[in-house]
């Protein structure tokens, strides 16, 4: 053996011993300098061994006889440096088969021991339960010996007495017993449930009749609105209309009427220029000679109101001397009733001349008003005027001023007393 470099593949690892170290030196899957003569170098396989594990006639905790069939995967630890030092004590120089041996007989001794702590109902019906303490089991033990349990199934369970067979008839008579009870209550609740569906879809179809229904009325109650809105909006057109068309119309007339103003206020400047034509007109051919003739007029209107004067003054003169007397009659009245008063005064020796002229007094509208009625029983004063003094309505003033003047000395006349002297 020359020195050099040693490789190995993945599956399997170098134990390199000798020279330079104190424990072999181990190398699972690499390379390794070799001295040869003061140094070794051995393999060891890191392959996955398969194992059937066959377990015949092993009693239950019921004391059952039964066989069971297990697989297990298994291999040698290389990445565990303790547990490949393990293996390499135990296994260095062996080959796999003998390798093999040693683990089939430590887990078929852990499987029979299992088997024994359950009763056939465990193993058969929990099957993960039993693969799961078998492989606790057996990797806590084989794992001192390096040796890795990568998995283990249960394959089969088999027994001579038939008591498989006639847990497996009970449990299909169970399963065939549930299987009709199942079938009949699924029948009854396909039932139920048909009826239920049933009524579901009746409720359904009830509420679906009674949603079109409301559907349909809202439809009608919308349309009916709708169609008011419509005719509303419709009216309001027509209204707007014939609101605008009067509009227009009124603007016409208005037009109409601007343009008669104006074609009157035209023919008003015509009229007014036809007025002054007119005017011009006239004041040549008739106010000249119409002033000629008012001349005239004026002159026989003068002398015919001479005439009336002269008629009034006659009439005023018959009025004077026809109040005069009845003056005189109304003094004489009075004269009576001073003569009374003066004599009751005389006989009551009380009155002063104080006293008289308030009775005076008393009397004199009396007497003035006396005076001037026959003047308000007068429908017509004609006035004669000579053309000396006033004339008219001044005359007939002044006759009446005249009359009223005459009474205080009337009243001097009859009682003595000078009412102008009062104060």
């Amino acid at each position: 053996m020359t020195w050099g470099f040693v490789t190995c593949g993945p599956n399997e690892a170098l134990v390199v011993s000798g020279c330079c170290y104190g424990k072999p030196l181990l190398v699972p899957g690499g390379r390794a300098f070799i001295w040869p003569t003061i140094q070794q170098v051995q393999r060891i396989s890191l392959n996955t061994l398969t194992l059937q594990i066959e377990s015949p006639t092993v009693y239950t905790s019921q004391g059952v006889p039964i066989s069971v069939t297990g697989v297990a995967q298994v291999k040698i630890q290389g990445q565990n440096q303790e547990m490949l030092m393990n293996a390499c004590e135990q296994f260095l120089g062996k080959g796999e088969g003998e390798i093999r041996n040693i683990a089939l007989h430590t887990l078929e001794g852990h499987q029979r021991a299992i088997m024994g702590s359950m009763t056939v109902e465990e193993i058969y019906k929990d099957r993960k339960k039993f693969s799961k303490e078998v492989f606790e089991v057996a990797s806590s033990d084989l794992v001192n010996m390096g040796i890795t349990v990568v998995s283990y199934t249960l394959k089969d369970i088999h027994d001579e007495e038939g008591y498989l067979q006639s847990l497996g008839m009970a449990r299909t008579a169970e399963v065939k017993r549930d299987a009709k009870i199942g079938e009949a209550e699924a029948k009854r609740d396909a039932r139920i449930k048909e009826a239920i569906a049933e009524e579901e879809r009746m409720a359904s179809k009830l509420l679906n009749d009674t949603e079109i229904a409301k559907a349909q009325r809202d439809f009608e109650l919308k349309k009916a609105m709708y169609d008011t809105e419509v005719r509303t909006k419709s009216a309001d057109a027509e209204l707007a209309y014939e609101l605008q068309a009067a509009k227009t119309k009124q603007r016409i007339k208005e037009e109409e009427m601007q343009i008669k103003v104006v074609e009157r206020t035209q023919e008003i400047q015509v009229q007014e220029q036809e007025i002054q034509r007119k005017e011009r007109e006239l004041e040549s051919t008739v106010r000249r000679p119409a002033e000629a003739e008012k001349f005239k007029l004026e002159k026989l209107a003068e002398a015919h109101r001479n005439r009336v004067i002269l008629e009034a003054e006659a009439e005023s003169e018959s009025l004077r001397l026809r109040g005069e007397a009845e003056a005189f009659a109304i003094q004489a009245k009075a004269k009576a009733e001073a003569d009374q008063m003066l004599k009751k005064a005389e006989a009551w020796k009380e009155y002063k001349e104080a006293a008289m002229i308030d009775m005076v007094l008393d009397v004199l509208p009396k007497v003035a008003a006396e005076v001037a009625n026959p003047l308000t029983q007068t429908k017509k004063v004609t006035m004669i005027a000579s053309g000396n003094g006033d004339i008219g309505a001044a005359r007939l003033t002044g006759e009446i001023i005249s009359m009223v003047t005459s009474v205080p000395e009337m009243v001097k006349t009859l009682t003595g007393v000078d009412v102008m002297k009062v104060k």
